[in-house]
Formats: structure tokens, sequence, C-alpha cells
């Protein structure tokens, strides 16, 4: 889809993305090594009382759910960047994520009429409905031909 296509208040839904222990334990070993996410009596002493994924794995998979939706993937020409990252819940080994975006705002840029920006709130649920996370992202999005 091209950014005409995706005015303020469209939204879509991804698929899912099961989070198991070892991708939980392999990405926070390499970039994020606190106990309660590498350590299981660590993290059983924690406030978690167990292993939870890294916030930025959990931002990083659903993040790929939403390139994978190829919803505007086709169309786009990079971000200037995030906004509002927030970690609500924690994401426990097994979870099941998936994510709800919609298009918060969207401007046709005045110095390059070929292209547009979009903004996209991030909505990330587990397997009960839970919301886990949330991230708006600005997209930049060519327009159609």
């Amino acid at each position: 889809m091209y950014f005409d296509d995706l005015p303020v208040g469209f939204t879509y839904t991804t698929q899912a993305r099961t989070l198991p222990l070892e991708d939980i334990l392999e990405f926070a070993h390499k970039w994020d090594p606190q106990p309660f996410h590498v350590d299981e009596k660590a993290a059983k002493a924690s406030p978690y009382k167990g292993i939870i994924a890294s916030g930025f794995h959990t931002i990083l998979a659903a993040f790929l759910l939403t390139v994978q939706s190829d919803t505007w993937t086709k169309s786009s020409m990079g971000s200037p960047g995030m906004k509002d990252v927030r970690w609500i819940l924690p994401v426990r080994p097994g979870d099941k994520l998936h994510v709800v975006g919609e298009v918060i705002s969207s401007r046709v840029s005045a110095s390059r009429p070929d292209r547009g920006y979009i903004e996209i709130l991030n909505d990330v649920f587990n397997q009960d409905g839970a919301l886990v996370a949330q991230y708006q992202a600005t997209h930049i999005l060519r327009r159609k031909p």
C-alpha cells in the first residue's frame, strides 16, 4: 500500500509470533544482559518472578510483525524515528504477540510531493489480549505513481 492508501484511522492487525525461552535468552545475552532476562535464579528473585523478554526484544518482534504484514513495506522509504515507547507488561517465554497498528497522523511532504509521512500507533498484545507494549513510529512512504 502507498501513503495515499493509509488515511488517518486506518488500522491493521498482524499475524502472531511466539517468543520462546531460547530466543529471549539469546537476544538478552547479546543485547540486554540484565539478570532478570538471562539468569533463571536471579529472575525468580526479581519482582517479575521469572525470566522476561527484554523490552527491546518485544519492540523488535513487534516491528518485524508489522513489516511481515506487508501493509506499508513496499512503499517504505525509511523512518525518521519512534516515540513514546512503553513497556506495559512483562513478556514471558511462550507468549504469543501480535500488533494492531492505527494511522494517527498523515501529511504529504512539503518539499517532496512524491512522498508522505504517516505516524502509526502500534499496540502490542499477548495471547490473552493484554496490552504488553506500545510505540509510535513515523514512516516515510511513497505516494501512488
